[in-house]
């Protein structure tokens, strides 16, 4: 893929806040939906963008989609993820940061299963709120 194309999938904010919570583990769509307070119909529509490009895995499990980032991302695209950040991306970023660590311990506490939450989510055994 090109440069170019890299540029188009880290253009669009929401794509760029996506594939920073994938950083940090596996999320089902409507993870994603709450922690970024966007309708479910754009969320579904930017990770469609996103995975001809090979910058997210789908993973259906029931009735639920689990994305991740796929074990080797492009040099380039690590690159673009760890650029430099201005305040107001940092704080973005932040905020979605704890919304997610919110989230987790919410389905944490609600789930009867001993294991770690990202184990769960990575092997599709839990999935919509």
């Amino acid at each position: 893929m090109s440069i170019a194309h890299y540029f188009r999938c880290f253009s669009e904010p929401t794509r760029w806040r996506i594939l920073h919570l994938l950083r940090q583990g596996p999320l089902c769509v409507c993870h994603l939906q709450e922690i970024l307070d966007e309708p479910q119909a754009k969320i579904s529509k930017q990770l469609a963008y996103l995975k001809p490009y090979g910058l997210v895995t789908a993973r259906r499990h029931h009735n639920w989609t689990i994305y991740s980032l796929p074990p080797h991302l492009p040099a380039e695209v690590e690159a673009m993820l760890d650029l430099p950040l201005d305040e107001a991306d940092q704080k973005t970023l932040t905020a979605d940061r704890l919304r997610r660590d919110a989230l987790l311990r919410r389905l944490v506490e609600t789930s009867e299963a001993p294991e770690p939450i990202g184990v769960l989510l990575a092997r599709g055994e839990i999935g919509c709120c």
